[in-house]
């Protein structure tokens, strides 16, 4: 007997394009919840080595997407918050078009670039600190393991209001690490 494969529900909301101009608040955690990313010492964020890797690479964003921004941002012992924000598309730059119906090679422009979702852009952060974590513990001879839960937390910002409650949020999570729901003894 077959049995079929295990699909995971998706926890984005449906019919929403994730590309669209707006702000959202963003979580990612480490796998298992383990505090990867240092600890907090009298209500204050101490980075590990592995945490500033986290913290470089998040903020090297806006230079890898062009219409993205960054919010507040906190790295926490086994996940950070942040608020990331999508603006208008970015234009287009004028480039060859081939004839309809001619073959086209690898290095030519295929039409217009899709615009990155904020999936893209979180996928591709987790991947860039992944790897620039695995070449130090190579470097160290030490086996790695996973670095992230898979997936990632995201809510939509509505209004200023939300915006300013979200922020606040942020900014203070590491005085009230020990009430937080992803607390974990380091």
């Amino acid at each position: 007997m077959m049995t079929q494969p295990h699909h995971r529900r998706s926890i984005r909301l449906p019919g929403y394009d994730y590309a669209a101009a707006g702000a959202y608040f963003i979580t990612i955690c480490t796998h298992g919840r383990a505090c990867l990313f240092g600890q907090i010492i009298d209500g204050e964020m101490q980075l590990s080595d592995i945490g500033k890797i986290a913290k470089q690479q998040w903020d090297q964003i806006p230079a890898r997407f062009g219409n993205v921004e960054l919010g507040p941002f906190v790295v926490m012992p086994n996940h950070t918050h942040a608020i990331l924000i999508i603006t208008a598309a970015a234009l287009v730059r004028a480039g060859f078009t081939p004839a309809l119906g001619q073959p086209q090679g690898l290095g030519q422009p295929q039409g217009l670039p899709l615009p990155k979702t904020v999936g893209n852009i979180i996928g591709a952060n987790k991947s860039l600190v992944s790897n620039e974590c695995l070449t130090i513990y190579k470097n160290q001879k030490q086996f790695m393991g996973k670095l992230w839960q898979r997936n990632y937390y995201e809510h939509i910002i509505r209004d200023e209001r939300a915006y300013q409650t979200i922020a606040a949020y942020i900014l203070d999570n590491p005085r009230r690490w020990e009430a937080d729901q992803l607390f974990q003894k380091s």
